[in-house]
Protein backbone atom coordinates (compact mmCIF):
# COMPACT_ATOMS: atom_id res chain seq x y z
CA UNK A 1 0.00 0.00 0.00
CA UNK A 2 1.19 3.55 -0.84
CA UNK A 3 1.62 5.83 1.81
CA UNK A 4 -1.50 8.03 1.68
CA UNK A 5 -3.24 5.84 -0.64
CA UNK A 6 -5.38 6.63 -3.70
CA UNK A 7 -5.33 10.79 -2.40
CA UNK A 8 -1.36 11.24 -2.63
CA UNK A 9 -1.23 8.82 -5.89
CA UNK A 10 -4.09 11.24 -7.87
CA UNK A 11 -2.06 14.26 -6.45
CA UNK A 12 1.36 12.59 -7.22
CA UNK A 13 0.18 11.13 -10.62
CA UNK A 14 -1.72 15.12 -11.36
CA UNK A 15 2.01 16.75 -11.09
CA UNK A 16 4.23 14.14 -12.94
CA UNK A 17 1.37 14.75 -16.19
CA UNK A 18 1.90 18.57 -15.46
CA UNK A 19 5.45 18.51 -15.35
CA UNK A 20 5.30 15.83 -18.45
CA UNK A 21 2.73 18.46 -20.49
CA UNK A 22 5.86 21.17 -20.20
CA UNK A 23 8.53 18.86 -20.94
CA UNK A 24 6.57 18.17 -23.91
CA UNK A 25 5.28 21.68 -25.07
CA UNK A 26 9.23 22.54 -24.76
CA UNK A 27 10.00 19.39 -27.06
CA UNK A 28 7.61 20.42 -29.25
CA UNK A 29 8.89 24.28 -29.91
CA UNK A 30 12.02 22.98 -30.34
CA UNK A 31 11.04 20.86 -32.68
CA UNK A 32 8.47 23.18 -34.49
CA UNK A 33 10.38 26.30 -34.55
CA UNK A 34 13.11 25.45 -37.32
CA UNK A 35 10.06 24.91 -39.40
CA UNK A 36 8.44 28.64 -38.73
CA UNK A 37 5.87 27.31 -36.49
CA UNK A 38 5.00 26.97 -32.85
CA UNK A 39 3.96 24.01 -30.84
CA UNK A 40 0.45 25.00 -30.92
CA UNK A 41 0.33 26.04 -34.38
CA UNK A 42 2.11 22.45 -35.06
CA UNK A 43 -0.69 20.70 -32.88
CA UNK A 44 -3.75 22.42 -35.02
CA UNK A 45 -2.28 21.65 -37.85
CA UNK A 46 -1.58 18.43 -36.93
CA UNK A 47 -5.16 17.39 -36.32
CA UNK A 48 -6.66 18.57 -39.67
CA UNK A 49 -3.43 16.68 -41.58
CA UNK A 50 -6.00 13.87 -42.49
CA UNK A 51 -9.17 15.46 -42.95
CA UNK A 52 -10.66 19.08 -42.18
CA UNK A 53 -12.28 19.29 -39.09
CA UNK A 54 -14.18 21.91 -37.84
CA UNK A 55 -12.91 24.77 -34.38
CA UNK A 56 -14.97 22.89 -31.78
CA UNK A 57 -13.80 19.31 -33.16
CA UNK A 58 -10.55 20.05 -33.23
CA UNK A 59 -10.38 21.65 -29.68
CA UNK A 60 -12.68 18.40 -28.31
CA UNK A 61 -9.47 16.01 -29.86
CA UNK A 62 -7.28 18.28 -28.19
CA UNK A 63 -8.73 18.90 -24.81
CA UNK A 64 -8.67 22.55 -24.67
CA UNK A 65 -11.11 25.11 -25.60
CA UNK A 66 -12.44 26.46 -28.58
CA UNK A 67 -11.57 29.88 -27.93
CA UNK A 68 -7.70 28.74 -27.99
CA UNK A 69 -7.89 26.82 -31.04
CA UNK A 70 -10.27 29.73 -33.25
CA UNK A 71 -7.38 32.17 -32.33
CA UNK A 72 -4.60 29.71 -33.58
CA UNK A 73 -6.52 28.70 -36.37
CA UNK A 74 -7.56 32.24 -37.37
CA UNK A 75 -3.48 32.98 -37.23
CA UNK A 76 -2.94 29.89 -39.43
CA UNK A 77 -5.09 30.96 -42.47
CA UNK A 78 -3.86 34.43 -41.62
CA UNK A 79 -0.35 33.07 -42.52
CA UNK A 80 -1.61 30.82 -45.34
CA UNK A 81 -1.23 27.58 -43.27
CA UNK A 82 -4.65 26.97 -43.24
CA UNK A 83 -7.96 27.72 -44.79
CA UNK A 84 -11.30 27.77 -44.09
CA UNK A 85 -13.98 25.34 -46.34
CA UNK A 86 -17.44 25.42 -46.37
CA UNK A 87 -19.25 22.77 -44.09
CA UNK A 88 -21.45 20.80 -45.88
CA UNK A 89 -23.08 19.36 -42.22
CA UNK A 90 -23.41 23.05 -40.45
CA UNK A 91 -23.41 26.41 -42.95
CA UNK A 92 -21.87 28.55 -40.02
CA UNK A 93 -19.00 25.91 -38.74
CA UNK A 94 -16.71 25.97 -41.24
CA UNK A 95 -14.45 23.63 -41.25
CA UNK A 96 -10.45 23.94 -41.22
CA UNK A 97 -8.21 22.49 -43.46
CA UNK A 98 -4.34 22.00 -44.22
CA UNK A 99 -2.40 24.34 -46.94
CA UNK A 100 0.35 22.90 -48.87
CA UNK A 101 2.31 25.49 -47.56
CA UNK A 102 1.11 24.04 -43.96
CA UNK A 103 1.73 20.49 -44.87
CA UNK A 104 5.39 21.54 -46.34
CA UNK A 105 5.56 23.41 -42.77
CA UNK A 106 4.81 20.15 -40.97
CA UNK A 107 6.80 17.55 -43.23
CA UNK A 108 10.19 19.87 -42.46
CA UNK A 109 9.19 18.99 -38.69
CA UNK A 110 9.21 15.15 -39.37
CA UNK A 111 13.34 14.30 -39.72
CA UNK A 112 13.99 16.32 -36.07
CA UNK A 113 10.57 14.57 -34.43
CA UNK A 114 12.44 11.29 -35.53
CA UNK A 115 15.61 11.81 -34.14
CA UNK A 116 14.09 12.61 -31.18
CA UNK A 117 11.22 9.55 -31.24
CA UNK A 118 14.44 7.54 -30.93
CA UNK A 119 16.46 8.81 -28.43
CA UNK A 120 13.46 9.08 -26.27
CA UNK A 121 12.77 5.04 -27.10
CA UNK A 122 16.41 4.81 -26.28
CA UNK A 123 16.22 6.20 -23.00
CA UNK A 124 13.16 4.37 -22.15
CA UNK A 125 14.61 0.77 -22.33
CA UNK A 126 12.91 0.62 -26.35
CA UNK A 127 10.35 0.44 -28.34
CA UNK A 128 8.86 -2.13 -25.75
CA UNK A 129 8.83 -0.65 -23.11
CA UNK A 130 7.83 3.13 -24.86
CA UNK A 131 4.63 0.96 -26.29
CA UNK A 132 3.74 0.07 -22.36
CA UNK A 133 4.90 4.10 -21.72
CA UNK A 134 2.02 5.18 -24.13
CA UNK A 135 -0.79 2.18 -23.02
CA UNK A 136 -0.67 3.43 -19.44
CA UNK A 137 -1.27 7.05 -20.56
CA UNK A 138 -3.78 5.90 -23.26
CA UNK A 139 -5.64 3.90 -20.13
CA UNK A 140 -5.05 6.76 -17.80
CA UNK A 141 -6.94 9.15 -20.28
CA UNK A 142 -9.58 6.60 -20.76
CA UNK A 143 -10.18 6.54 -17.05
CA UNK A 144 -10.64 10.02 -16.57
CA UNK A 145 -12.76 10.10 -19.67
CA UNK A 146 -15.13 7.73 -18.24
CA UNK A 147 -15.41 9.61 -14.63
CA UNK A 148 -16.37 13.21 -16.35
CA UNK A 149 -19.36 11.53 -17.68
Amino acid sequence: MTPGGAPALLSGTALTSFRINGQFLAVAEGLARPAGLTAAWWQVLGAVLNEPLTVAGIARAMGITRQSVQRIADLLVERGLAAYRPNPAHRRAKLLAVTDEGRTAVDRIGPGHAEFAARLSEELGGEEEFARVHDVLRRLTAALDRLEE
